[in-house]
């Protein structure tokens, strides 16, 4: 399932792609500026500018390989009984009573949200954990910390 990507998260990287392609131009720009100045062995904002190009190029060539290479999922689509793919999911860790909202992702798509859900992989230890899992089912993440222990209170 590691090639699978929400629709929200297909957007945000191609969202990603355009705004380095936006930016590459005025790297462009600030080399050739830089190089008028004369002497390159020594022009720091030639060496920052060319750095700021491989780096540019680099994200560039990943992203569009993944791009060609992610299918797009729609949860919708898929049974709502149990944990699966782009899915809400509430947790309950049973040893602290702690709860927790998580939707389960593709790994090219885990990044931070503003509205406290967080996110997981289906390639992550919890992730595939929890995948198939129903409500009201428990069961243990073994983590490099040691084993927790979760319950399924919702799933959306």
């Amino acid at each position: 399932m590691s090639d699978y990507i929400t629709k929200e998260g297909m957007q945000r990287l191609q969202k990603k792609v355009q705004t380095l392609q936006e930016e590459r131009p005025k790297v462009l720009e600030q080399i050739q500026a830089a190089r008028e100045l004369g002497d390159l062995s020594e022009n720091a904002e030639y060496h920052a500018a060319r750095e700021r190009q491989r780096n540019i190029d680099n994200e560039l060539n990943t992203l569009n390989s993944k791009l060609m290479t992610l299918k797009v999922i729609d949860p919708d689509t898929l049974p709502k009984d149990t944990v699966r793919f782009g899915a809400y999911v509430q947790l309950e860790e049973t040893t602290s009573g702690e709860i927790f909202k998580y939707r389960l992702v593709g790994v090219d798509e885990v990044y931070d949200r503003d509205d406290g859900i967080l996110q997981t992989s289906t390639a992550s230890p919890l992730g595939k954990s929890m995948l198939a899992k129903k409500c009201g089912e428990e069961f243990i993440v073994k983590a490099p910390k040691g084993d927790r222990y979760f319950k399924v209170l919702t799933i959306e």
